[in-house]
């Protein structure tokens, strides 16, 4: 095991360190902290709590991952920061473990890129893929789908969702649940139509984006009650895996509704 750390870095004894870590010149790592194997940390990056990291992860200058979270009912309790394989976190990234409030952890998937300034707050879920342009931000207890890209100073409040394959447009705040494959943008957010230009990147067949562009039409652009819309988009649906994700997604909506279009909310019940 050759692992590599700068004279001037401080890295706890007791820190777990994988395989061709590196850690650059004036950065911090605790004593429960998890490096995998080829991490690369630059310099001035701050590691603390029980955070890990995992393979092949890069970590630019002035990143704290793993502080204590921002929440004033937060009471030292051994809460950690999960972050994925691959990911490339930016400068002045930041983010924080869960809370007893919650699951008592923050998870990041794989393959991330989380560009300069970008916020990741506390007990919030974040999927495989994630693309987060500058000073975008997530509030606590928020959940991100996989594949889900967020403009540049985008906000997403707390408790809300982004589904898998969204697109959350610069400058928007969210504070409702953004449906699958759906684009959302303003302050506050409203839906625009499907994010076909990341499906077809993805690989999806202009088939299927075809029919969630109907879906959509369907979902939001029709007359009668929006109850009624979704149960005939059950019905006719039934058994096409793709728009029984957007349905999922509807049901599990929580009190923030579900983000709409000409920025209107969609309450449950």
């Amino acid at each position: 095991m050759s692992v590599s750390i700068h004279p001037t870095a401080i890295v706890d004894p007791k820190a777990a360190l994988g395989s061709y870590v590196e850690i650059g010149p004036f950065s911090i790592v605790g004593g429960d902290v998890q490096l995998g194997d080829g991490v690369r940390l630059h310099s001035h990056v701050v590691i603390e709590g029980r955070t890990s990291i995992g393979e092949g992860s890069e970590i630019f200058p002035f990143a704290a991952l793993g502080c204590p979270p921002q929440h004033t009912r937060y009471a030292g309790e051994p809460s950690t920061l999960e972050i994925g394989a691959s990911n490339v976190i930016r400068e002045h990234v930041t983010m924080h473990p869960g809370t007893a409030i919650d699951a008592m952890k923050t998870t990041v998937g794989d393959n991330g890129l989380f560009l300069a300034a970008t916020h990741v707050a506390h007990d919030c879920v974040v999927g495989d893929n994630a693309i987060f342009a500058n000073n975008a931000a997530l509030g606590g207890h928020v959940e991100i789908g996989h594949n889900v890209m967020l403009g540049g100073f985008a906000s997403v409040q707390q408790w809300c969702r982004v589904g898998d394959h969204a697109m959350v447009g610069s400058q928007t705040a969210v504070d409702a649940d953004v449906i699958p494959f759906a684009i959302a943008v303003g302050n506050r957010a409203s839906l625009t139509g499907i994010n076909v230009i990341g499906l077809e990147r993805r690989g999806f067949d202009a088939i299927d984006v075809d029919l969630l562009r109907q879906v959509f039409r369907d979902l939001f652009h029709r007359d009668g009650l929006f109850s009624e819309r979704l149960g005939r988009m059950r019905d006719i649906y039934e058994k096409n895996p793709l728009v029984g994700q957007i349905i999922s997604f509807i049901d599990g909506a929580g009190k923030n509704g579900i983000c709409k279009t000409a920025n209107k909310v969609t309450k449950q019940g």
